[in-house]
């Protein structure tokens, strides 16, 4: 079947051959570039709005103080995965999650940038540190991470797959209204599938980064105290000198 076989289209240089999710993909990537140029120009109001709701997504899902750095990452993730999940609605056109291989590089992505923010906001021994604290846990943490890797993958592939697949087969039965309908129930899937994965990002992120600004936290608060107790003892130092003098 179409939905699940995915061909050579060409090959590059002759020697890498690109196939229809790498195509789709390219495809996807000019839509979401043409949308931005007409919205820029055409409605810039509504360009801010979509702004607007993407922070608002990721204030609700991060538990952080600044949000501004995860931004970019994970607002590209939302847009670029909406468009590739809704894309396959146009006829003639597959979507690029339908592909393990797509989703999976997805998660690499997701994963990495994970340990990536997580280090540059604790540094890389101090991440590592708490990455691998007790030293028992550290091959627990390992397979955490592959298992989340795949949870990602898996989870989108097989949700895009699925609603492509059902509407491909109904509309092989029932050419008529029905195939609409299902359309209109993969098209919320997508949506779905678009927003979940990147409060799951945010989420994963947040957790990330939120064990640093904890100790910041702590190691103002120790400060504070020093600064306090030495406060202190410098007033009972003035005041047992006052109360010795005649």
């Amino acid at each position: 079947m179409d939905v699940i076989e995915h061909p050579i289209i060409f090959t590059l240089f002759g020697i890498f051959p690109i196939r229809d999710t790498v195509v789709y993909t390219w495809i996807t990537m000019g839509i979401i570039v043409a949308l931005i140029l007409i919205l820029k120009v055409l409605k810039p109001n509504l360009l801010e709005y979509i702004l607007e709701m993407i922070i608002s997504i990721l204030d609700d899902a991060m538990d952080v103080d600044d949000l501004h750095p995860y931004i970019p990452l994970l607002g590209s993730l939302m847009v670029f995965t909406l468009i590739s999940n809704l894309i396959s609605i146009v006829p003639g056109m597959k979507s690029p999650t339908s592909d393990i291989n797509l989703t999976i590089a997805l998660a690499i992505i997701v994963v990495l940038s994970v340990h990536i923010y997580g280090m540059i906001k604790k540094g890389v021994w101090g991440y590592l540190k708490d990455f691998a604290t007790p030293i028992i846990m550290f091959p627990i943490e390992l397979i955490g991470q592959f298992s989340r890797t795949l949870s990602l993958s898996m989870r989108l592939f097989g949700n895009i797959l699925s609603g492509d697949l059902i509407v491909a087969i109904v509309f092989s039965i029932i050419p008529y209204l029905l195939p609409i309908a299902l359309t209109a129930v993969t098209m919320v899937s997508g949506v779905l599938q678009a927003f979940v994965l990147t409060t799951l990002a945010a989420l994963f992120i947040s957790a990330a980064v939120e064990i640093n600004e904890e100790d910041s936290v702590m190691k103002t608060a120790g400060k504070k105290t020093s600064i306090k107790k030495l406060f202190d003892r410098k007033i009972r130092k003035d005041m047992a000198n006052g109360e010795s003098k005649p």
